[in-house]
């Protein structure tokens, strides 16, 4: 028989619960995230959703949010976009709701699992997952499982300092509000009209998003980074200049073994959240 999960993502705006069926999302109910809502009231959010894909048949329930997560007790710390919850037993809650295993990590650790599991990674041994959005996330995979470190905090490439701040702030979206005025959908849209300050604005992201790159190389050597989040479906226009970038890492025959993909998974986040049941 075919195995069902349920997957959650708790995002900035909204939170999305999804069945997953053999590598597949079914089914999937969506709410807003209200900053100001209660700790309560963003519970019941949560369980709208997760009811109405719960069946009987439903064996786990995998939930990834953006934040620091012990993924042995369950408990989440400081959700920067649900301000009420600072801390709360969230694996404790949502398994005395549904009586079925429940599991919870980081949004970007989630991301890399369901690379894993459903995606790109699947071929590679070590690799790292970077999602590309409001901010810079990273998911490490090392000798094919899944690297947490201590509270699920390793892989914070976002926050290394970098120039005037810190790494996410020229690989994230803030880079383009910040530096062209224009939002990053928006300067693709223009991008692929051969509009030339987006086509500058997107250079000038690859190089940045290189360097990142270039550390990541240095601490991990992985054999694959594969690229998500929404920034990354303008891969084909900042492609070059993150291998510009890369033409000054000290080790080229590395590179002789090492990949960039983009993820072509769709609801990658649901099946993230999923992967962390299997």
């Amino acid at each position: 028989m075919e195995k069902e999960f349920i997957g959650v993502d708790i995002g900035g705006s909204n939170m999305k619960a999804g069945k997953v069926v053999n590598g597949s999302v079914v089914q999937s109910h969506l709410a807003e995230v209200d900053r100001n809502d209660t700790e309560e009231a963003t519970l019941d959010k949560l369980f709208e959703i997760i009811n109405k894909v719960m069946t009987n048949a439903v064996e786990a329930i995998g939930i990834g949010v953006p934040a620091v997560v012990d993924p042995e007790s369950g408990i989440v710390y400081d959700v920067q976009n649900i301000p009420a919850w600072t801390k709360i037993a969230l694996k404790d809650m949502v398994y005395q709701k549904y009586k079925v295993p429940v599991f919870i990590n980081n949004d970007a650790n989630c991301f890399a699992l369901g690379e894993k599991y459903f995606g790109k990674a699947q071929a590679y041994t070590n690799c790292v997952a970077l999602s590309l959005g409001t901010g810079l996330g990273m998911g490490i995979l090392i000798d094919n499982k899944l690297y947490n470190g201590v509270l699920c905090g390793a892989g914070e490439i976002g926050m290394l300092p970098y120039k005037n701040g810190i790494m996410e702030h020229y690989t994230g979206s803030f880079f383009f509000g910040e530096t062209y005025g224009q939002s990053a959908k928006a300067l693709f849209n223009k991008a692929l009209e051969d509009d030339s300050v987006a086509l500058e604005a997107f250079n000038e992201y690859g190089k940045h998003l290189g360097e990142a790159i270039k550390a990541i190389l240095y601490l991990f050597a992985p054999e694959m980074i594969v690229l998500g989040g929404s920034i990354s479906n303008a891969y084909p226009f900042f492609k070059d200049a993150v291998m510009d970038s890369l033409g000054s890492f000290a080790y080229q025959k590395q590179l002789e073994h090492f990949k960039i993909e983009t993820s072509d998974l769709v609801d990658s986040p649901i099946l993230g959240a999923a992967a962390l049941c299997l």
